[in-house]
């Protein structure tokens, strides 16, 4: 298999023809001014002993390094070798909320907004262990399966908004639910849980999967977004300008408070613990920390494809041409000037 590791640099090919036409042009412009103002009787008395064969040579030289020097910093790979490595760790299921409420800002940016930041910080700190997200608001999905493809996770958590569910609500129960259901329990890897959502008009049967998950060892933990006291929820434009903040009927401003008892309950029986969010800290990193001092399990093996870099393959013949186009003199040379006019009359002959 052959392949290119950095192919954007093949781009700098394109300017090499631009080269080539303005030497053609310049250096036929040259010949010219000098056979307009110069006689050919006494060229070699004006020229003397420059070669204009051998500058074409030398043009022809340090064009063809500048290809492989391209070429060599595009990094071709061939071949591939395959190694198998174990893999280590913990699955860990994030039940992120997406409802209206989350854009609170209580909490800056947003309650949503400061969420998936955290997210997408334990993401990049992962080493080994598989993660999954599910999304919910008045019903549950899963927005990635659990995974150690963590560049491939974090696109998909970038996408998350809250117009990903149009179903308002908090259905916690059901995100638990499809939590409990998404594990794969045949592989004895260590298996958590994190909640986060400000807990504000729960729906479902909580208790039940709570109950599910300590009989199948799953751990939960959950995170509090938000404050007790309450606050508004932003109305924006389609231009992304805040026009207003949410009302009910009546036209009162609705107000959203975070519901802490349901959390701490929910974090407490399901043998896990609740932290309350702010600005200032990241309580996913405080989780992690905690979830560090359980067991890594082997959860399988991964084939990973390594290819070998044949780059110096362009670069040494590139090295060794500048080098040849460096010493190489524009002195007068019998043998090349002899195979050129060779070629000159036979070309003239074939016209």
């Amino acid at each position: 298999m052959f392949r290119f590791a950095n192919p954007e640099y093949l781009n700098l090919l394109f300017v090499i023809p631009v080269f080539v036409v303005l030497f053609i042009f310049l250096f036929r412009r040259k010949l010219k001014l000098i056979n307009c103002f110069v006689s050919k009787e006494i060229h070699e008395l004006i020229i003397g002993t420059k070669s204009f064969y051998k500058e074409i040579i030398k043009f022809g030289l340090f064009t063809a390094a500048l290809v492989l020097l391209v070429l060599a910093l595009s990094n071709p790979q061939v071949g591939s070798k395959m190694e198998e490595v174990k893999q280590v760790g913990i699955d860990v299921y994030i039940l992120l909320d997406v409802s209206n409420s989350m854009l609170a800002e209580d909490i800056k940016p947003n309650r949503l907004s400061k969420a998936k930041n955290e997210i997408s910080t334990l993401i990049k700190k992962l080493q080994g262990d598989r993660i999954g997200l599910i999304i919910f608001a008045g019903e549950a999905f899963v927005q990635f399966p659990l995974t150690s493809d963590y560049s491939a996770a974090n696109l998909f958590l970038n996408t998350v908004d809250v117009n990903s569910i149009p179903q308002q609500g908090t259905a916690i129960a059901s995100a638990l639910k499809l939590a409990n259901s998404s594990f794969d329990y045949s592989n004895q890897t260590n298996k958590v849980i994190v909640v986060i959502t400000d807990g504000e008009d729960h729906e479902g049967d909580i208790q039940t999967e709570i109950k599910t998950a300590n009989e199948k060892n799953v751990l939960i933990y959950t995170i509090g977004m938000g404050s007790p006291t309450g606050a508004p929820i932003p109305v924006y434009d389609s231009r992304g300008n805040q026009v207003d903040f949410k009302k009910d009927n009546q036209g009162n401003t609705v107000l959203t408070r975070l519901d802490e008892q349901t959390l701490q309950e929910i974090a407490g029986k399901g043998n896990g613990k609740y932290y309350l969010s702010s600005s200032y800290q990241n309580e996913l990193d405080l989780i992690y920390k905690d979830l560090a001092t359980l067991e890594k399990t082997e959860f399988g093996t991964k084939k990973i494809t390594d290819y070998d870099d044949k780059y110096y393959y362009f670069l040494i013949p590139a090295f060794l041409l500048l080098v040849v186009e460096f010493f190489l003199s524009e002195r007068k040379s019998l043998f090349i000037d002899r195979l050129f006019r060779r070629y000159k009359i036979k070309k003239q002959k074939n016209e």
